[in-house]
């Protein structure tokens, strides 16, 4: 986004057509133009504003117009592309990211394809229609979207799964669409743990392996995975796996190892809807001789590896019958929907199945926003901070994602919600002004 500021110091901007504007909008950019103190068209009075002041009252309007732009949040469900127009950030509102590195298929000329050793150039195919068409399956399963991001161009022009610079081979334009691909990850994480405290990534990919099975990819290789659950659920292992936070921390207290092919691990959830997954229960491991693939940078930058993060993720490999085949790619979609939402019920938070954003919707209906109340820490364990006068509150309602509803007071400032199950809780503030606020709240172990 950019602020436009007109010259004069008296001109004005107006409504009508400007090329260079026009370009900026064409190319991704929201565009403010602001018509400060001292511009013309708005009588005399306005006009002056800023005579003997100049420096002073206009640029601070043109910095609350800065302000007011950085305010503005993405809208779950909508579709934002970057400055190139070769990405696309599908806005989310759910504890889940997916990415689709590989399933582009615009070549623009002027980009000239990738010759870097080693570099991959063939297509995932479909995987970027299966990805967007998750999206919308989960929609009509919860109400609620997934943090969705795609590379648009083809992978001879940009791979968005390697560095940059493998990625982008050099060129100018697909570095700035590199730079952004993995900024929307990190804006989509982000959001994810300020809304959840914690969710996964999954990066969607095809595979042309002659075993027709899905391999998800947990920065773990053949050989480490075909070692026994004991070996598998040391530290040693534990901290080379890009669910390290998830096996540290999950609602069942399961393994490691379980985690990756126990009977509620995403191969074994996948492998239950008729879709042959490694590692799960009936396929442990990828023996000697049989290709897999483990992970590449994508699952190894967003996941928890690393750092120990709130955001675990999965590379999946999918494999040709059921990507090239209209009838089975249906199928996958409503399966792997099913899936990420059952994978995350059981290991992340179990009160998520129900309608959660349609319930929140329909509470909300009417209710002002809640950016003037501040509730810390978000999420918590217990106590929850209100930064809010007591006494201008008539009323406290929490409202859980089933729709039951409960009364509360604040105590010395805080709510105490240790009698509560972790879960997802929406705040209802009635004050004694006749104002109705709401404010989401994470409740965790």
């Amino acid at each position: 986004a950019l602020v436009w500021v007109h010259g004069g110091p008296g001109g004005q901007s107006r409504v009508g057509y400007f090329s260079l504007i026009q370009y900026l909008a064409n190319h991704g950019y929201a565009i403010l133009a602001v018509n400060n103190r001292g511009s013309s068209g708005y009588g005399k009075t306005f006009f002056t504003m800023d005579d003997l002041n100049h420096g002073d009252k206009d640029l601070k309007d043109c910095i609350w117009g800065k302000k007011w732009l950085q305010s503005q949040d993405y809208i779950p469900g909508q579709i934002y592309l970057d400055s190139t127009n070769y990405v696309a950030y599908h806005a989310g509102n759910l504890p889940i990211i997916l990415s689709a590195p590989h399933g582009g298929n615009l070549e623009p000329s002027f980009i000239p394809d990738r010759d870097c050793n080693g570099c991959v150039t063939i297509n995932d195919a479909y995987t970027k229609s299966i990805t967007e068409s998750i999206k919308e399956e989960i929609y009509e399963l919860t109400g609620c979207y997934p943090h969705v991001i795609v590379n648009l161009l083809h992978r001879k022009k940009f791979d968005a799964n390697r560095d940059i610079g493998d990625a982008a081979d050099g060129n100018s334009v697909v570095e700035a669409a590199w730079y952004a691909y993995h900024d929307f990850i990190l804006t989509a994480k982000e959001r994810v743990t300020n809304d959840y405290g914690r969710g996964y990534f999954l990066d969607m990919h095809g595979h042309a392996h002659t075993i027709q099975r899905i391999e998800l990819g947990y920065l773990l290789s053949k050989s480490e995975l075909q070692q026994n659950d004991d070996q598998l659920n040391t530290m040693l292992m534990v901290e080379e796996s890009s669910v390290r936070t998830l096996a540290d921390d999950n609602q069942l207290g399961l393994s490691h190892a379980v985690l990756l092919r126990g009977a509620e691990s995403f191969g074994s959830l996948m492998d239950m809807k008729g879709f042959p997954s490694v590692p799960s229960l009936a396929d442990s491991f990828p023996l000697e001789g049989e290709a897999y693939f483990s992970g590449g940078y994508n699952t190894e930058r967003h996941g928890s590896r690393d750092d120990g993060g709130t955001i675990d993720a999965i590379q999946i490999e999918l494999n040709q019958d059921i990507r090239f085949d209209a009838a089975n790619r249906t199928m996958l979609i409503d399966s792997i929907a099913l899936t990420l939402l059952e994978f995350y019920n059981y290991h992340y938070n179990d009160q998520f199945m129900g309608n959660y954003c349609e319930l929140l919707s329909d509470v909300a209906a009417g209710l002002a926003p809640s950016k003037g109340i501040n509730i810390y820490p978000n999420p918590s364990s217990g106590l929850f901070y209100v930064d809010m006068f007591e006494n201008d509150i008539e009323t406290l309602e929490l409202i859980t994602v089933s729709g039951e509803r409960f009364k509360l007071i604040i105590k010395y400032g805080y709510l105490d919600l240790n009698a509560f199950n972790q879960g997802i809780y929406l705040l209802i503030i009635q004050t004694k002004s006749g104002e109705r606020f709401q404010k989401k709240i994470v409740k965790v172990n």
